[in-house]
């Protein structure tokens, strides 16, 4: 019994160590994980050679099985240029996660980088519907849009001429056949045709969503390619009050005022412009042209010398110092600027125009006609090209010729009175008065109509040339018109010279000034972000945005000042 006892009590007693609770091991990282860390590390640092090497060991082990190591690898194929293996990487990736919308966004992103701008449209679709609350999938949507180029005006344009030209059985048939397509976009008539309108949608959600820069910045760019200025103007206010120190915003409004004419609003944003960013050449280039406007080329001269350290081969730049040194009267060194501005942009006419005007004025004629030839075949539906090839060829003393092309400068040219009254003059010259006195007569409708629409102040020379002339074919052969003169092609040239200051506006013109944004806008380099996080995540796919090539925009005028 007592030997019972003792084992009970040599039993009871328990050691402190099994008292305590057992300690849980740490939780291992899944496998297909366990280096996305690294990864991801190699990528922010743009390590790629790295990154691709840790992902090549990563997809090794897991069979290719990876989400992570598949996606950045799909980002680094796309930044070196590999569009298209790319896009089949982000498919890999949809198709391990199909419920991912930043999978859906980067196929098709891909898509649009090569050019498939529906199939674009269609995935965007798809992850709209699994997140309907990103910004950056309706701003994306818009874009793709605005590519495919099919705005509302063209189709409704093709429908007009389309029934004008085709018989009411065949309108009947094509509204009755279910099987026909629409010429435009091969979707069934009358189905809702993706263009602007759908575009300006996706971007109003856009900004109803989260407010971004480059969303207005692409709004704007929708107007200024209707050609709705005042809208435009609007959306960059917004933006401006959203981002008052968002430079490019900035330049753009403080152009449209230029080119509006409302200087002073375009001087104070384009010179709150220059407050945050003293270089930009966009602003600086404006401000040139502005203080060339109104006469003062010595300091905007100075301006231009700011860029000209920047910027050395640019055309528009170039274009404006010639313009500035013709302004000074300084000719040769016009002359100089604008051929290097030619040589660095044979195809645009407007320095072929001033390459023209300015031989014009130094009495080289065959020049001049080289120039104005090359400019008309880049721009042949200016009236005004032909009146200064017409007196070109009339200083050549080739005067059918020179009749020939008032003709067709008076058939463009509907509001110039300096066209009737070059013509006139020849006319008159040639003993042709009855015609003479009808250019003459068109000529006092257009400057009655200047006169009403318009506080235009007309050069004196003009003025001048057009009372003698009126006076001649009043009296016929009055004294008036006949005082001796050296050569009757000096009576051409006189008329000729003062095309500089009348109708066509002085050097900076308001119509001069809003065609100065051209420097600005189509050299101007657009901004893109990056692709890496600070965090362990997906980098997220950017918004869209169109190349410089629009267009085009819209937006923006050449900044190559015409003298005329």
């Amino acid at each position: 019994m007592a030997e019972e006892k003792l084992s009970a009590r040599t039993q009871l007693p328990v050691s402190a160590e099994s008292q305590k609770p057992m300690l849980k091991k740490a939780p291992e990282f899944p496998i297909l994980e366990k280096q996305n860390w690294l990864i991801h590390l190699y990528y922010i640092q743009k390590d790629y050679e790295a990154c691709k090497a840790v992902i090549k060991e990563q997809l090794q082990e897991t069979h290719g099985l990876c989400e992570y190591a598949i996606y950045v690898q799909a980002l680094i194929f796309r930044l070196e240029g590999n569009i298209q293996e790319s896009l089949r990487l982000f498919q890999m990736c949809a198709f391990l996660s199909p419920q991912c919308a930043d999978n859906l966004k980067q196929v098709a992103r891909s898509l649009f980088l090569l050019g498939k701008h529906k199939a674009a449209i269609e995935v965007y679709n798809e992850a709209a519907k699994l997140n309907q609350k990103d910004w950056e999938i309706c701003h994306n949507l818009g874009v793709c849009y605005i590519y495919l180029k099919q705005f509302d005006k063209e189709l409704f344009l093709f429908r007009e001429i389309l029934s004008k030209y085709i018989s009411a059985a065949a309108a009947k048939l094509l509204q009755s056949c279910p099987t026909l397509c629409d010429p435009i976009d091969g979707s069934p008539p009358g189905s809702p045709v993706p263009g602007i309108l759908q575009a300006q949608d996706q971007l109003h959600n856009a900004l109803h969503l989260n407010r971004h820069d480059l969303t207005y910045i692409m709004l704007g760019k929708i107007f200024l390619l209707k050609g709705d200025l005042d809208k435009a103007i609007e959306i960059y206010k917004k933006a401006v009050e959203f981002s008052p120190e968002n430079t490019e915003l900035l330049t753009t409004l403080g152009l449209l005022y230029l080119q509006l004419g409302i200087y002073q609003k375009a001087f104070e944003h384009l010179g709150n412009t220059l407050t945050y960013d003293p270089t930009n050449y966009k602003a600086i280039l404006a401000a040139g042209s502005m203080m060339q406007t109104h006469g003062d080329f010595d300091v905007a001269l100075t301006k231009y010398k700011v860029v000209a350290c920047a910027v050395t081969e640019s055309p528009p730049l170039w274009n404006n110092i010639g313009m500035c040194f013709f302004g000074k009267k300084k000719y040769v060194a016009a002359i100089s600027c604008l051929k290097r501005a030619n040589y660095l942009a044979p195809l645009d006419w407007k320095i072929l125009y001033n390459l023209g005007l300015v031989h014009l004025t130094m009495q080289q004629y065959a020049s001049a006609f080289h120039f104005l030839s090359a400019a008309i075949n880049f721009q042949p539906k200016m009236g005004e090209l032909y009146m200064l090839l017409a007196v070109a060829l009339t200083n050549l003393e080739d005067t059918e010729n020179a009749k020939r092309a008032y003709e067709e400068a008076v058939r463009l040219d509907k509001c110039n009175p300096l066209v009737n009254l070059n013509y006139a003059v020849l006319l008159y010259n040639q003993g042709e008065k009855r015609d003479a006195l009808a250019q003459y007569q068109e000529m006092e409708k257009k400057v009655n109509l200047l006169k009403y629409n318009s506080s235009l102040e007309f050069d004196p020379e003009m003025v001048e040339v057009a009372q003698k002339l009126g006076a001649a074919l009043q009296v016929g052969e009055a004294l008036v018109w006949t005082k001796p003169v050296k050569d009757p092609k000096s009576k051409q040239q006189t008329a000729s010279t003062s095309k500089a200051a009348c109708f066509q506006q002085p050097l900076g013109s308001n119509q001069a000034l809003g065609q100065a944004m051209s420097s600005a806008a189509a050299y101007r380099k657009l901004s893109s972000g990056a692709g890496g996080t600070s965090q362990l995540t997906k980098p997220p796919s950017l918004p869209l945005e169109p190349e410089p090539t629009v267009e085009a925009q819209p937006t923006e005028a050449s900044a190559q000042t015409r003298e005329k």
